[in-house]
């Protein structure tokens, strides 16, 4: 009984897989020059990202330096998150950086599995995500300009936030430039992904940082149709001048092998947008874009590998 049990499983994990596989393909790049990468732009993103955890005068001079001036910073009563809206007007560029979770291990306890919809977009979204993406789209829309080109960033629940204010920007019809996140987890589903898959979105993560890779990918919940899933190219940062693109179904079944695993101090350390700013730097000199192997085990899925 048990070992027809596990080939039930396996059978609806094998057919689940082709289909979902079939519909990655969609959000898959097929076009070579969109895997180049330009790692000095990414750093910048990076620092900015990183400023947001800073105090205010550590958040000017640090715009300072990128030729912005800052326009907004703010905290979002209840949410716990803050914020910073910079403005380039030579270039007519405006980037607003979210901070992420201050405590690491929270990133995990804070990730709800719920997805709602979202009135203003019509997808289904993270509710928490989207209600602190609301709350900051409310105080600065205001300050937004519509001929200038407004990208997002940050880090951990932060890059999830400026996901969505992307999304919520695009909407509204404002020229969307960049999204660079770091560390971010999922927001939407496959439909939401799709729905925005025109945005240029760059998701910069390590190898064995986890929280990207939350609220986990489960093969298994085929009763769930409606899973998370990230959109956009997914970064991965590899030892040295290394560094990997994944896209679609080949960026979700990265999820699976780690998902197996309890946190710890290496996951953690992997979090941090220290290392990221660290993992980046050494990639702008020069960089090798290389294959990334998931070594994916269908037998291997319930813990117990086939031999």
């Amino acid at each position: 009984m048990i070992v027809i049990k596990q080939l039930m499983h396996y059978t609806i994990i094998a057919i689940f897989l082709i289909i979902i596989g079939f519909t990655g393909n969609i959000f898959a790049s097929t076009d070579p020059s969109k895997n180049s990468v330009s790692f000095s732009e990414i750093y910048n993103y990076a620092n900015l990202s990183n400023a947001a955890y800073q105090s205010a005068p550590r958040i000017h001079e640090i715009s300072a330096l990128k030729s912005y001036t800052i326009t907004r910073i703010s905290s979002i009563s209840g949410f716990k998150i803050s914020y910073f809206l910079a403005t380039n007007d030579a270039d007519k560029t405006q980037v607003i950086s979210v901070r992420g979770t201050s405590n690491i291990e929270n990133a995990f306890v804070d990730i709800a599995l719920q997805l709602t919809i979202d009135k203003r977009t019509g997808i289904r979204l993270h509710n928490g995500f989207s209600q602190t993406a609301q709350a900051i789209y409310t105080e600065i829309q205001p300050l937004l300009k519509k001929d200038y080109v407004i990208s997002t960033t940050g880090h951990s629940l932060g890059g999830a936030v400026a996901l969505i204010l992307a999304m919520y920007l695009d909407t509204d019809h404002f020229n969307v430039g960049q999204v660079v996140t770091f560390g971010q987890p999922k927001v939407t589903n496959i439909a939401g992904a799709h729905q925005f898959k025109h945005l240029n979105i760059i998701r910069v993560v390590t190898q064995k940082d986890l929280v990207p890779l939350v609220p986990p990918f489960d093969p298994i919940d085929f009763n769930n149709l409606d899973i998370f899933w990230h959109p956009g190219k997914e970064v991965i940062l590899l030892d040295d001048t290394s560094y990997a693109i994944l896209e679609g179904m080949e960026s979700m079944m990265r999820a699976i092998k780690f998902t197996q695993e309890p946190l710890n101090e290496n996951n953690l350390q992997n979090h941090q947008m220290s290392l990221y700013i660290e993992m980046l730097a050494k990639k702008i000199p020069s960089s090798q874009l290389i294959p990334f192997k998931n070594n994916f085990n269908l037998f291997n899925l319930f813990g117990s590998e086939q031999k």
